[in-house]
């Protein structure tokens, strides 16, 4: 319920003064940082959260139509939607990795950086 009611307030929100950046992201984003700075308890996200991960193979039933009812599509084009689907799998993997990366390096210096400045302001 508070996934919901969170989703359709970031909606609101888009609709009004972002209409650029769909709802979902934004509530996504909101929703993460609600978490990270402890505006929100974890306890109230979780049931919600486990109950999408449970049923998350009813995401997929729409794919799964597509195939059956395009099959001709899929028999003339197969191997070219197939290249698709690994080489953009493929790209996000990269670019998730890439965004990984900086993130944790970005941390790395912050915190060796704020270390540093600690052991300065001991030393005086």
């Amino acid at each position: 319920m508070l996934l919901s009611l969170w989703w359709w307030c970031a909606e609101g929100l888009c609709r009004r003064w972002l209409p650029a950046i769909p709802g979902g992201v934004l509530g996504m984003v909101l929703l993460l940082l609600a978490l990270q700075y402890r505006l929100l308890p974890i306890a109230w996200v979780e049931h919600g959260a486990n109950y999408l991960l449970a049923e998350m193979l009813l995401f997929f039933i729409p794919a799964v139509v597509a195939v059956v009812k395009f099959s001709a599509l899929f028999e003339q084009a197969g191997l070219r939607i197939a290249a698709v689907i690994v080489l953009s799998t493929a790209c996000v993997m990269l670019v998730t990795a890439f965004a990984v990366d900086r993130c944790d390096r970005f941390l790395r210096f912050r915190r060796i950086r704020m270390h540093r400045h600690g052991e300065a302001l001991c030393s005086r």
